[in-house]
C-alpha cells in the first residue's frame, strides 16, 4: 500500500469486462525520501476519489479482488481510502 494523489482521470472506451462501470484515475505516489519519484499508475476507484485528492491505494492483485469483491481478473492496483490525516501532527 502507499499514499497518493489522484492527478487525473482514465477515459476508456473499450474496457475489459471486470472493468465495466468502474471508475479509472491516475494516481502518483507521494515521494520518498532517498529514493526516485515513480511515474503515475492507473488505480481502480472504489471510494469516490477526485482529482486532487490524498488517497491510499492498495496494489496487489489479491487486495485489489478482495475490494472489489470479483474474482483474480486484470486488476492490481486500487483506491481504497480518502487520506484526511497521515500522521499525528499533519495536516493535509
Amino acid at each position: 500500500m502507499f499514499i497518493a494523489r489522484v492527478v487525473g482521470e482514465v477515459v476508456a472506451t473499450v474496457k475489459h469486462p471486470h472493468l465495466a462501470a468502474q471508475k479509472l484515475l491516475l494516481v502518483q505516489a507521494e515521494p520518498t525520501p532517498g529514493r526516485p519519484q515513480s511515474p503515475p499508475v492507473i488505480a481502480v476507484d472504489s471510494v469516490q476519489a477526485g482529482i486532487g485528492d490524498r488517497v491510499l491505494v492498495a496494489d496487489e492483485g489479491n487486495s485489489a479482488a478482495q475490494v472489489l469483491r470479483k474474482p483474480r481478473g486484470p486488476v492490481r492496483t486500487v483506491i481504497v481510502g480518502v487520506v484526511d490525516q497521515a500522521g499525528p501532527d499533519e495536516r493535509s
